[in-house]
């Protein structure tokens, strides 16, 4: 495993979504400016508040990727980069080219996601 090409790849991707959420900061701002809504049709503001309830789950999904990405550089930095946080096996050369910032391996998050789908039904 070459750390300086992972540590790379990394820093690519944090750069990435830098970008998109400056993009994302700068659609909220430019929505905020808006000096009336009085002649605006019902719908469009029904339409605004959609697109704005996505940009901001976009923003938080950036967000959390973001913070995937600063957890691997740690890890990668202490050494125990690829290796699941759950079950302490290596997490998978495919699935690290796949995702860089992955934390566990597929088998651990997919009972991840499954008790996450679970939660959110109840």
């Amino acid at each position: 495993m070459d750390t300086e090409q992972i540590r790379t790849r990394l820093l690519e991707e944090r750069r990435r979504l830098a970008e998109i959420r400056v993009s994302l900061e700068e659609a909220a701002a430019d929505a905020g400016t808006e000096l009336s809504s009085a002649a605006q049709h019902p719908a469009d503001g029904g339409s605004d508040t959609f697109e704005r309830a996505k940009e901001l789950a976009i923003l938080d999904r950036t967000e959390r990727h973001v913070a995937d990405v600063d957890r691997a550089l740690e890890r990668l930095e202490a050494g125990t980069y690829g290796t699941c946080e759950l079950c302490g096996r290596p997490i998978g050369a495919t699935r690290l080219e796949a995702r860089p910032a992955a934390r566990l391996c597929l088998p651990d998050q997919e009972l991840a996601e499954e008790e996450g789908a679970a939660a959110r039904s109840s």
